[in-house]
């Protein structure tokens, strides 16, 4: 067994509150050091706030990966042998990115451009192009997608056929949905997820928290309250993903038929 204790952390983060965001990023850092998690899942855009006017606003509060506050809070909670998943408004060299950063023992891990822009992101916002990641920890394979990403189930399926046996899952959501949808992602591939949300209110959006973790079977392991603010977790045996067997006759990867699916 590997057993790992993966954390998703729950805040009010206000649009354009670059020291208010900065408190509750800590504190959330905090909570999840006190709990002695080892993975730790951050909402997205945690750095910035979400419902902008412009992109003007949204460039004033970007940060450089690897050069802004929010980066190198995270880099040092990762310092001794821990790994945290952020949302993070970023500025590029040439466009502007709703991104993930993964920050393991004190190293940047890898950068998840948001493939998937959901509304009004497509006017700040450059989508990725590029597949999302697939790393290791702890001798562990774990995958990263942001929010809108859930609802395209070959999304999550392109990482489970990675070898992924956790999706980490920064999210800002207003849908009533994805809760219950990552049940049946974790179901159809065999897989934990663990989806960081927001809550509260940003301008004219309102965001339903409900942060949770789920198991292969289908099951949710831990679930935060529409307006918590914090971390909840669960200790899993991510060795448990490996299996993908339904019935003994029946494996959820291997009896694909992709040829037949056009």
């Amino acid at each position: 067994m590997n057993m790992i204790k993966i954390g998703v952390g729950q805040a009010d983060f206000k649009v354009g509150d670059r020291q208010g965001n900065l408190k509750l990023i800590a504190l959330l850092l905090h909570e999840a050091e006190q709990a002695r998690v080892d993975l730790l899942v951050l909402p997205e855009l945690a750095n910035s706030g979400y419902t902008f006017n412009s992109r003007e606003e949204a460039e004033a509060i970007a940060e450089v990966v690897g050069e802004g506050p929010v980066c190198q809070m995270l880099q040092g909670w990762s310092a001794p042998d821990r790994m945290v998943v952020s949302g993070l408004c970023e500025k590029g060299p040439d466009a502007l990115y709703n991104s993930a950063v993964v920050y393991s023992g004190g190293e940047l891990e890898t950068v998840y451009h948001k493939i998937h822009l959901f509304a009004n992101e497509k006017l700040w916002f450059r989508a990725g192009n590029e597949p999302a990641p697939v790393f290791s920890f702890r001798g562990c394979q774990l995958g990263v997608m942001i929010c809108f990403d859930w609802i395209f189930p070959e999304m999550a399926r392109s990482l489970a056929l990675r070898g992924a046996q956790a999706i980490l899952h920064p999210a800002n959501l207003v849908l009533p949905f994805c809760q219950k949808a990552m049940v049946t992602r974790s179901l159809e591939n065999r897989i934990f997820t663990a989806t960081a949300n927001r809550c509260g209110t940003d301008r004219d959006l309102s965001f339903s928290g409900l942060s949770q973790v789920t198991a292969p079977n289908g099951s949710v392991l831990t679930q935060a309250g529409a307006n918590f603010q914090g971390v909840v977790y669960a200790d899993v045996d991510l060795a448990a993903a490996d299996n993908k067997w339904i019935t003994p006759q029946n494996h959820v990867l291997q009896d694909r038929h992709p040829e037949l699916y056009d």
